[in-house]
């Protein structure tokens, strides 16, 4: 079946999945069994990455998707109960404080869950045993954690130091990439995944993401290419029943620190 062709759905509600890039937007339709059922379609992220540009492409894109149920968002940072903390690779900055699931739901009409895009990759790889790792090699270095499939905290790995002036979004990035080349990039990679076993003491790391596919040569048994289809299939996990209590969570922590001292 060609890239993007149709499946057959199952029955139950649709999910409309968007993953957001520093360099690219990426969305499509699920069924419950997560399979791509419209689209998936994709377009360059807007360069000023603000939030007004990207809702606009986004909307835009999306709309020729439906009909759909609900919606799942993957975005590039942290976030709490739908609300953009941190985007280190489309300008924090701009983009802290905005309420981006509300917004889409709003102008979708339909109810909207957002995580950090590495966790819903991961939530559609992992086999829910152990400890298991998820990085992306894209614009930068995404990272999720996961014990027997249950969330663990979310760490900005990208941005933490892999050397006294290098982050790991700098050291195994796509500006990176193009700096030093494949081969050395590949060394990083290697250099990384060490790191990461002895950060961890991870079970399964799965490697995504847009450069996954240009890590060469072999790997350990244990650390797994992965598709980055998964960025967007992962997003029909955000609205499994086991996810009720912990959009629950945020929500209630969220309520509490609007409330005065």
């Amino acid at each position: 079946m060609a890239d993007g062709a149709q499946e057959q759905p199952a029955a139950g509600p649709l999910t409309l999945s968007i993953d957001i890039g520093g360099s690219h937007l990426k969305g499509g339709v699920l069924n419950t069994a997560g399979l791509i059922t419209a689209g998936p379609a994709r377009i360059p992220t807007p360069q000023p990455a603000r939030p007004k540009a990207v809702v606009g492409a986004l909307v835009a894109m999306v709309m020729p998707l439906a009909p759909h149920d609900r919606v799942s968002i993957g975005f590039p940072g942290v976030v709490r109960h739908g609300v953009v903390l941190t985007a280190p690779n489309l300008g924090t900055a701009v983009w802290q404080g905005f309420p981006l699931a509300a917004v889409l739901a709003e102008h979708l009409g339909k109810p909207a869950r957002m995580l950090n895009d590495a966790t819903i990759q991961g939530l559609g790889v992992i086999a829910q045993r152990g400890v298991e790792c998820v990085l992306t090699m894209g614009t930068g270095m995404g990272f999720a954690l996961f014990r027997d499939g249950q969330l663990g905290p979310h760490l900005e790995m990208g941005q933490h130091p892999v050397k006294t002036d290098k982050t790991y979004d700098r050291y195994v990035g796509g500006a990176a990439l193009k700096q030093v080349g494949r081969r050395r990039w590949n060394r990083r990679v290697r250099t990384t995944i060490a790191l990461m076993q002895t950060l961890t003491n991870f079970d399964t790391l799965y490697i995504g993401g847009g450069n996954a596919g240009l890590i060469e040569g072999s790997l350990p048994d244990n650390v797994k290419i992965v598709s980055n289809k998964a960025g967007i299939t992962g997003g029909v996990r955000l609205w499994d029943n086991r996810m009720d209590d912990f959009f629950a969570g945020q929500l209630t922590a969220f309520q509490a620190e609007l409330q005065p001292a």
